[in-house]
């Protein structure tokens, strides 16, 4: 069995991936600063790394297939967060997977990535360093799928999604639910690889929009 490693696994997607992951039957490694995070969680197919992500955490990838990064500094910390979070821990995720011969990465970014200048915003530190993670990652010459969603909310999943940009802010949304359904959805899949999508609740089935 394949085992699949969930940096950044105590937060508010990364939780949802890890038990959308494990319900699903597949074998998960979660990464976490803080292990009491996910006490709420058991199961075999379950292992637990505790390891600051601004430290070396390189042994959390021995023996992985694939990773999956969804760590994020939150909205409550400074740029200095920003930067060791979003920007180099993913940066170090990358070099980390590369050297473990990883068979699939899968990026969780934000929306706004593609081009920090293009939307008004006043998370736009943010969105640099998603953009500069993006590309390193599309550099690194490793397979890879990049997602993009838009704003998250906590709304129950609905399963269908569009990839196109709307037109109106306000429908630039999309379920963390989702989200986390789309990377179980998207990982391993030849076909995506080396793609990048953005995400927002919409009416296609996964399969139907992303294939």
């Amino acid at each position: 069995m394949s085992t699949t490693l969930i940096i950044g696994a105590s937060g508010q997607i990364g939780k949802m991936m890890t038990r959308t992951f494990i319900q699903s039957g597949n074998s998960v490694r979660a990464l976490v600063r803080d292990k009491s995070k996910l006490a709420d969680l058991e199961s075999d197919l379950l292992e637990i790394v505790e390891i600051d992500l601004e430290e070396d955490f390189s042994r959390a990838f021995e023996g992985v297939d694939n990773v999956m990064f969804a760590a994020g500094s939150g909205g409550q910390t400074g740029l200095d967060k920003t930067l060791l979070i979003d920007l180099w821990a993913a940066k170090k995720s990358v070099d980390y997977a590369k050297e473990a011969n990883v068979k699939h990465f899968v990026m969780i970014s934000s929306i706004g990535a593609d081009d920090p200048d293009k939307l008004p915003s006043k998370i736009k530190p943010y969105l640099v360093a998603k953009h500069m993670a993006d590309e390193h990652l599309i550099q690194a010459d490793i397979p890879y799928t990049i997602l993009r969603p838009g704003s998250l909310t906590n709304e129950k999943g609905t399963g269908k999604i569009t990839i196109k940009r709307p037109q109106a802010r306000e429908e630039m949304a999309i379920s963390r639910q989702d989200v986390a359904t789309c990377a179980l959805f998207v990982l391993g899949k030849e076909q995506l690889k080396g793609k990048t999508f953005e995400l927002y609740n919409g009416t296609y089935e996964f399969e139907n929009i992303l294939v």
